[in-house]
């Protein structure tokens, strides 16, 4: 019974850990525009990255940039820079700031906060009067950024 008990204790607790290794947006600590330390405080999958850039739903990274290693991607954009080799003007810590919020590292940037939950300006106050009304969601879960960066990580020269 005492067996049973302090495995208990110990799964809550290891379970209350993973839980609280994530980063809320808010607690994001960028460094001239970089964050050091993962978001969800799990590694990032290269292959859900590759969707979650390449679906419109997602991150749709492609609408803005052009990826030669995803030629099923259609309509590819070319408003933002093309991300071939990308890994090589980056580090890690460096595409986890901008996915996560490029304006901490391009002031005036049109590259949306995928990790960011406000605050934001809401022009339908304006024009509608229905703008949403308190924090919004990120566009992305940590663990999407992860996988995103770690896909990025991937397209070397």
């Amino acid at each position: 019974m005492k067996r049973q008990l302090l495995l208990g204790l110990i799964l809550t607790a290891a379970a209350g850990v993973a839980a609280s290794a994530e980063t809320a947006p808010a607690d994001v600590a960028y460094e001239d525009g970089a964050v050091a330390q993962s978001l969800s405080g799990a590694a990032g999958n290269p292959e859900e990255g590759a969707k979650v850039i390449s679906t419109r739903s997602l991150g749709n990274c492609v609408a803005c940039h052009a990826i030669t290693a995803m030629p099923s991607a259609a309509f590819q954009g070319n408003i933002g820079p093309s991300l071939d080799g990308v890994a090589g003007r980056w580090d890690e810590a460096g595409l986890r700031g901008i996915v996560s919020d490029a304006k901490m590292t391009f002031d005036g940037t049109m590259m949306p906060s995928f990790y960011k939950t406000g605050p934001y300006i809401r022009p339908g106050d304006a024009f509608t009067g229905k703008a949403a009304e308190g924090e919004l969601p990120p566009l992305l879960s940590a663990q999407q950024i992860e996988d995103v960066v770690a896909y990025l990580m991937t397209l070397k020269e």
